[in-house]
């Protein structure tokens, strides 16, 4: 479902014709390591566009290369969203050359080259159904909560649970990670055959797009169970596991968090923000010297989650430092401060654990919000990434819903999420689009249960804190003195979770801005 719990703000703007009246939704989305302005787009499009694909890409192309004013029609205002606006040609969003908005925006996506590596920059923008709003805003999700993945031993590739989350269906279930999934309905003919094999596409089918499914699972233990699973709708709990050890002497935080969905929503404190609450008051009362966050399959969130993590996580001697700033294309920042746009955002105080280490587990996976928490901390604390180098996202959006009217009801089309800034910390340290490297490499085995010993980032860290002793040895090595191990292999599957983050900060900034000192775009 669409989650329709949201504030709408209408703006009139003196002086600019084009700009009175425009109907902004201001939510701050951040997929890559950044915060977006969300902008309701309600235009009656009958009069340029033939079809509803039409009026989308039309739409699109106009907020993104021309102007986000006047519902995207606007022609004689300068002001563009997407951050590489400048590197795109003129292009015909009618032409028979893109049947479709995803075939435009794609198009798009190919200008701005990283010059590093000779591809383009943009592999993030993309169009959405709403799907985005419920789970970052929302908290909501609809489906089984559990993520898979394929793993080898060396020879043969089976598939298993990466997680699950505790209020959804597999999750209430007792399904967990590292249980091997050995038939679907019934059938074991699942084993991997190529990322669009025929077998692929079958897990695929029946883990994320069918209603009900039936598993037949290897547990840890080695038990053979059968569950059915059917969608429902259900509150994310982004904590999937936390835990304090104690090692000769020291304490020392472990939690796994999967997803930043919003700490406050119009609907008040969030089950994101109590389960925070929750794991930093065990860890303050155990009083732990080093932390653990692990985030090797956390795409991002809510850019005020990170925010709050970070201050959590930080002492309290940063408080009103930087945390992080914003870089938008030429046009936006020259009007950033009329319209409300965050240039720098500061720790509004620290939290009441003494660290000596915060370490961040990460993977391919690790994207957008987990990055700029990690990021943002790096200027003050002792921090090291362990595992494997993060996805690479220090970019974000805006995110604009569009729609049309036709003969007066309105006609939802899709929300745009396309790159519109990037951020750095507050050592100007940002850039990663190839990902962050980690300080200590280790092997994501996935079928080790979340806290176990057996866990090769949780014994480079003991080892890197000297209260444990670690072999030095390849995974390969490691796997033929324990065949039990198992390595996850490039997943075919999409991510069950939504790389990016949601605030309504911005948008009360920009509200407040406007209604007390009547700002107007010169």
């Amino acid at each position: 479902m669409r989650y329709h719990n949201l504030i709408f703000f209408h703006f009139p703007i003196m002086k600019k014709p084009f700009l009175k009246n425009i109907p902004i939704l201001l939510v701050i989305f951040l997929a890559g390591s950044v915060g977006f302005t969300s902008c309701k787009k309600n235009v009656d499009t009958n009069n340029f566009a033939s079809s509803d694909e039409d009026s989308l890409k039309y739409l699109m192309y106009q907020t993104m290369q021309v102007s986000f004013a006047d519902g995207g029609r606007d022609k004689s205002t300068d002001l563009p969203t997407y951050y590489w606006y400048s590197t795109v040609p003129k292009l015909d969003p009618f032409s028979a050359s893109y049947p479709t908005a995803n075939d435009l925006l794609q198009k798009i996506k190919t200008y701005a080259i990283n010059p590093q590596n000779g591809k383009p920059f943009d592999k993030y923008s993309f169009l959405d159904n709403g799907k985005v709003s419920d789970q970052i805003q929302g908290g909501i999700a609809g489906d089984f909560g559990m993520q898979v993945s394929y793993a080898s031993d060396g020879t043969n590739y089976m598939l298993y649970v990466l997680y699950s989350d505790k209020n959804s269906p597999a999750g209430m279930q007792g399904i967990s990670r590292g249980w091997q999934i050995t038939a679907i309905n019934g059938d074991a003919n699942i084993a991997y055959d190529g990322q669009n094999g025929t077998n692929v596409q079958k897990v695929n089918k029946a883990v994320y797009a069918d209603a009900t499914t039936t598993f037949t699972f290897k547990t840890i233990d080695k038990t053979i169970v059968t569950k059915t699973l059917t969608k429902s709708t259900y509150q994310i709990n982004p904590v999937l596991f936390d835990t304090v050890y104690s090692k000769n002497g020291k304490s020392i935080g472990y939690f796994v968090f999967n997803t930043f969905s919003n700490v406050t929503n119009t609907n008040g404190t969030t089950l994101t923000k109590q389960e925070i609450d929750r794991v930093f008051s065990k860890f303050a009362t155990a009083n732990i010297s080093s932390l653990i966050v692990d985030l090797r399959y956390n795409g991002g969130g809510s850019v005020n989650t990170a925010e709050y993590l970070d201050s959590a996580i930080a002492p309290s001697s940063v408080a009103g430092k930087l945390m992080y700033k914003y870089l938008y294309n030429d046009k936006l920042t020259a009007v950033a401060p009329q319209i409300g746009l965050n240039e720098n955002v500061f720790f509004k105080g620290g939290g009441n654990l003494n660290l000596s280490n915060v370490f961040f587990i990460g993977s391919r996976n690790t994207a957008s919000a987990s990055e700029l928490t990690l990021n943002n901390l790096k200027p003050y604390m002792n921090v090291k990434l362990v595992g494997q180098t993060t996805y690479g996202k220090p970019v974000g959006f805006f995110s604009f819903s569009l729609s049309i009217f036709k003969n007066k009801v309105e006609t939802f089309l899709a929300d745009l999420y396309a790159i519109n800034f990037e951020t750095r910390n507050a050592a100007n340290q940002g850039g990663y689009f190839d990902g962050i490297n980690p300080d200590i490499t280790a092997t994501d085995y996935i079928n080790v249960p979340w806290g176990s010993g057996g866990d090769d980032n949780l014994q480079k860290i003991f080892s890197y804190l000297g209260v444990g002793n670690l072999q030095a040895e390849s995974s390969l090595q490691k796997m033929q003195k324990d065949n039990s191990l198992r390595i996850g292999l490039p997943s075919p599957f999409e991510p069950l979770r939504f790389n990016g983050m949601v605030d309504y900060k911005v948008s009360r900034q920009i509200e407040n801005s406007l209604k007390k000192n009547n700002l107007q775009l010169k």
